[in-house]
């Protein structure tokens, strides 16, 4: 008898063990994700995806639908992150569920293109935290003191 109960633990546990199914990102993608409060209506958005930059896939996306404080922009509120490299853990961790596929995208391409530019020098990278996280850090970025 305790062997079968050791035995289905152990089954158990196994089961709980199995890495998760792997999602399929595409460009033209809009999900929602787990947002900082007050924030739960945004969405991101996954606007391209290099696949030839790096060993894994960078994903550029938008973000509509923030509360972000930032005292660069009139009335001191940022409503949309235009343009933000992630790598797919990073979406993995932060989206809830797939709201439209093949969706039309917002334009990044001045933000890409600074990136670009400074990621092929060395100088940029790719966010790896949560997307919640992210928007935090660039708050918190905005609003360190001098």
């Amino acid at each position: 008898m305790l062997r079968k109960v050791v035995f289905s633990v152990v089954l158990l546990l196994q089961l709980l063990a199995v890495p998760a199914f792997a999602t399929d990102f595409q460009e033209g993608q809009v999900w929602s994700y787990r947002t900082r409060p007050g924030e739960e209506a945004s969405r991101i958005f996954i606007v391209r995806i290099d696949r030839e930059l790096s060993v894994r896939p960078i994903f550029h996306i938008y973000v509509d639908g923030l509360k972000l404080k930032n005292p660069l922009m009139e009335g001191g509120l940022q409503e949309h992150l235009p343009h933000a490299p992630v790598d797919e853990a990073s979406l993995e961790a932060s989206v809830v569920e797939l709201l439209q596929s093949a969706a039309p995208m917002p334009h990044i391409g001045e933000g890409y293109s600074l990136w670009r530019e400074a990621f092929g020098q060395g100088r940029a990278g790719v966010f790896t935290q949560p997307m919640d996280e992210i928007v935090q850090h660039i708050e918190d970025a905005f609003n360190k003191p001098n």
